[in-house]
């Protein structure tokens, strides 16, 4: 039972480093020569695969390890209270 846990955790890790891969080569789209339509329907392409793949990890990995995720980046959601309690 471990065994296939572990296995799933691992399988949730790669599916969320492709997803990350995905989001990194949109930016490299446009430098590769193709006709600007072509070049756009490859970056949606890949950023639509992308927020499958980022929502399919986060399935695979649990509530657990989005709320990590979330204490995390909580510093962001803090500073901006901050600013808009100074405004």
């Amino acid at each position: 039972m471990k065994e296939n846990k572990l296995y799933l955790k691992i399988t949730g890790f790669a599916v969320l480093a492709i997803s990350f891969v995905l989001f990194l080569l949109i930016p490299v789209v446009p430098f590769l020569g193709y006709p600007a339509k072509k070049a756009g329907a490859i970056a949606a392409g890949l950023l639509i695969a992308g927020e499958i793949l980022f929502y399919t990890s986060l399935f695979i990995l649990g509530r657990s390890f989005w709320d990590r995720i979330k204490s995390k980046l909580s510093f962001l959601r803090k500073k901006k209270k901050e600013t808009e309690l100074s405004v």
